[in-house]
């Protein structure tokens, strides 16, 4: 069964009113769109993004989310950058969520970059972008929002399925770029797993039958494609490693619950669908499904941005199931 509800000392402060009034219906089924890691060039930002949220805005979609990553990683964090993202969302039909990437934030220390502070750029994020309790969107609806300053953790029902976004970045989670911040992290990663905890926690109490989670960040799963995900084993990681916390408490909530459990994430910018997760002795944990989202694919000039249509069936014992959508007006020339 889904974990039991966390002792309230391991989340004071954390604690907001289960307050969601999602503005669509609780039917059966529900279609939402995944997507991430652009705009990174000049063509994906006039061309490709435009092209993408046009086809999404073509279809039913309850709502849709971006996982992380509104720019390049060698890019400046001008206050632009962040305004352009509101505006994408803001254009969407249906209600538009985002939880941020390390692109955004913990690289803006770089001097490519703007030579920002990274804690400064996280707190601009959580200001201008998570100022609200509702979605982005022209549809929206309010979440529950994390106790501050974790704001941008944010969780809501639709249906009998339970959704949360949870703030895991790249670069090791602030450990791995030019200056790592364990003071951040280490408070940031405390309230995240929380948020984890009670996540699954609160699904048990509202009888869900799903729970999908959101985060930008590829925190590796096995050894078998080093040349697509951080190599890592979340059997053996060391506890300096910047997802071993999060990695170790996802792994228990799934394993203690008996419902299906999407983690939906970005980073490595290759699509896939797949089942990674090992149980602590190395069996393969067959109702967690790993999603991650297409993405930039390194041509500067490339505006090849697509998508991912989730579908959720809550009739149907595996609940989701999972599409990439060709957006046709940005496919490229193909060499042969």
């Amino acid at each position: 069964m889904l974990a039991a509800l966390v002792a309230a000392a391991t989340t004071a402060g954390f604690a907001v009113a289960d307050d969601e009034r999602p503005a669509l219906g609780g039917s059966r089924f529900q279609s939402i769109g995944l997507w991430g890691d652009v705009p990174y060039s000049d063509a994906q930002k006039t061309i490709g993004v435009p092209n993408l949220l046009a086809d999404m805005n073509a279809n039913r979609l309850a709502f849709s989310v971006h996982v992380g990553d509104i720019k390049s990683g060698g890019s400046r964090c001008d206050d632009a950058v962040y305004a352009t993202a509101k505006g994408y969302f803001e254009s969407l039909r249906a209600p538009a969520l985002y939880t941020p990437g390390d692109n955004e934030w913990t690289d803006c220390d770089r001097p490519s970059n703007g030579a920002y502070s990274s804690r400064e750029r996280l707190q601009y994020i959580r200001s201008t972008l998570f100022d609200t309790s509702r979605s982005f969107g022209q549809g929206r609806f309010a979440q529950d929002v994390q106790a501050a300053p974790y704001v941008e953790n944010r969780r809501w029902q639709i249906g009998r399925v339970k959704y949360a976004t949870l703030h895991v970045v790249g670069s090791d989670n602030n450990l791995g770029d030019v200056a790592p911040d364990f003071e951040e992290w280490r408070q940031r990663d405390a309230a995240t797993n929380a948020w984890l905890r009670e996540t699954f926690s609160v699904a048990e109490q509202r009888a869900s039958v799903a729970v999908m989670l959101f985060i930008q960040a590829n925190p590796g799963f096995d050894e078998t494609d080093g040349a697509r995900a951080p190599v890592r084993d979340p059997r053996t990681l060391l506890p300096a490693d910047g997802f071993f916390n999060f990695l170790t408490e996802l792994r228990r909530e799934v394993v203690a619950s008996d419902a299906p459990v999407t983690l939906v994430h970005g980073d490595s910018h290759y699509f896939r669908v797949d089942k990674p997760l090992l149980d602590r002795v190395g069996n393969r944990i067959e109702h967690f499904t790993r999603v991650e989202v297409p993405g930039d694919n390194a041509q500067s000039s490339n505006n090849d941005v697509q998508w991912v249509k989730a579908s959720i069936d809550t009739h149907d014992p595996e609940v989701f199931s999972f599409e990439q959508e060709v957006v046709e007006s940005n496919l490229v020339p193909y060499v042969p």
